[in-house]
């Protein structure tokens, strides 16, 4: 242990939350120099103006801090390339926090040596958008179930047809698709609105707001009658085509469908194609197996999807929250108590 942590700022942060981080955790030594970062353009953005340029001095500034750095707050320029320099030339790095809750993704893509995977502490800001993607998962859940679609036509039409019922979320059997951060506050909240929730995890051990848990091995038995499936996975070659043609075939006529979590744990074209015999009724997507969603995917044409441009997680205090996580996660570091939201090094999640 030591008394002092030298933290280098690798990714856009507003001055006022670089001051929080020392406020909360006065044993940091903040290095930042905000004109070597680029600018945020929107709450949440961390990579930053893509336009923005670094004169080959500047570039030799910033690479010089973040090779010194103890811990680095955001992956640089969010580059795994820089990423596995910074590695390589800084024997003292002891701590590499990430801006996004899947960041064991962007680790992965460095191409690190197990050694130096072993040296230095990685962790992510799970946590930090729990409750604005159990928002995003309720609303596509109930968008679904209350035919969303079908209200807009009609209204489009000024249409008033006679009365049907509609799906209750109270009657639905739900399956979420990952019980991590994200997950557990889906299954909560679907709990708390009197749905039966089960739920797939790597590790299967009772989790509150689940009836039933399964591995991720038994998806297409989690999944079997299921009214609802809301994926939750991190991006991992294991969650990869977690929900495809089986699942979606198992679960009940109409299912809803809402991802969260990483756009390849859904087989698109297995999705497209149940999306056109009707044995998905309804898709709330914020995430794609390839972003941006090309022009010319067909499920740009569905009526019953909804698509966010990966933007559901972002909410006003996102940077902050995130900040305090870290100024948490330093003061753990300097004691000794392991941290919060350590990532696989293996799995890499």
């Amino acid at each position: 242990m030591t008394s002092r942590l030298r933290v280098v700022i690798a990714t856009p942060l507003e001055p006022e939350l670089c001051d929080l981080l020392t406020e909360r955790e006065p044993r940091i030594d903040l290095v930042v120099e905000q004109d070597l970062l680029p600018p945020m353009r929107w709450v949440g953005d961390h990579e930053g103006d893509p336009d923005f340029r670094r004169t080959p001095e500047q570039q030799a500034r910033f690479e010089e801090l973040v090779h010194s750095a103890e811990a680095l707050y955001g992956i640089p320029d969010t580059d795994p390339a820089l990423l596995a320099e910074t590695v390589r030339r800084n024997p003292k790095l002891r701590w590499v926090q990430t801006m996004a809750a899947g960041g064991g993704a962007q680790i992965k893509a460095a191409g690190l040596e197990q050694a130096d995977l072993d040296r230095i502490k990685w962790t992510t800001s799970a946590g930090a958008h729990s409750r604005t993607l159990t928002e995003w998962a309720l609303f596509g859940v109930l968008a679904g179930a209350k035919e969303l679609p079908r209200l807009q036509k009609l209204q489009a039409e000024r249409s008033w047809p006679t009365r049907w019922p509609m799906k209750q979320v109270f009657d639905m059997r739900i399956c979420v698709v990952g019980l991590g951060h994200i997950g557990r506050g889906i299954a909560q909240a679907f709990t708390a609105l009197g749905a039966e929730v089960v739920g797939v995890r790597s590790h299967p051990q009772p989790t509150e707001g689940a009836v039933e848990v399964y591995g991720t091995d038994q998806v297409l038995e989690a999944v079997t009658d299921c009214d609802a499936i809301v994926a939750a996975v991190p991006g991992t070659s294991a969650s990869a085509g977690m929900i495809g043609a089986a699942e979606l075939a198992a679960a009940k006529p109409g299912v809803i469908i809402a991802n969260v979590g990483r756009g390849n744990a859904i087989d698109e074209p297995a999705l497209i194609e149940a999306l056109h015999s009707g044995q998905v009724s309804f898709a709330a997507l914020d995430v794609t197996a390839v972003e941006p969603l090309p022009a010319d995917s067909e499920l740009w044409s569905f009526p019953q999807v909804v698509i966010a441009p990966h933007t559901a997680a972002l909410h006003a205090d996102e940077d902050r929250l995130i900040a305090e996580l870290f100024a948490e996660n330093a003061g753990r570091l300097l004691d000794g108590v392991e941290l919060r939201n350590l990532v696989d090094t293996v799995q890499f999640y």
